[in-house]
C-alpha cells in the first residue's frame, strides 16, 4: 500500500481542520497522525479531550480514502462504508460520518 506524499498529508490536515471549523463548531481542533498508508483522525474537545474519530486508508488519490470507524467499545477501528454506502470517499465524507455518531449521537 502506497505512503501518502507530504504535500497529501498536509493537504488533508488543512481540508479537515477547515471543514471542522465550517462544520463542527464543537472542535477545537482536529489531529492527523500518519502511519504508513493510515492517516488516524481526532477531535480535540473545548475541554482538552482528545476523541478518536476514524482512520483513513490512502488509496493513492488525495481525494479518495478508505474509511474505518473508531468504535469506542473496542477502543479500534473498524472498516466500514460511508453514508453514500460507499467504502472510500473524501475525508471530509468519513470526518462528518464520524462527528455524525460521536458529537450528535445520530447515525446518517
Amino acid at each position: 500500500m502506497a505512503t501518502p506524499p507530504q504535500s497529501t498529508k498536509d493537504s488533508l490536515l488543512y481540508r479537515l481542520t477547515d471543514h471542522a471549523h465550517k462544520h463542527w463548531p464543537a472542535l477545537t481542533s482536529v489531529q492527523v497522525r500518519h502511519r504508513g498508508a493510515l492517516a488516524y483522525i481526532s477531535g480535540q474537545l473545548p475541554d482538552g479531550t482528545l476523541l478518536p474519530l476514524c482512520r483513513l486508508r490512502y488509496h493513492g488519490y488525495a481525494n479518495q480514502w478508505g474509511f474505518a470507524i473508531y468504535l469506542a467499545s473496542k477502543d479500534g477501528y473498524h472498516d466500514s462504508v460511508l453514508p453514500n454506502g460507499q467504502p472510500v470517499g473524501t475525508a471530509e465524507e468519513a470526518l462528518d460520518c464520524a462527528c455524525t455518531l460521536y458529537l450528535t449521537g445520530q447515525s446518517e
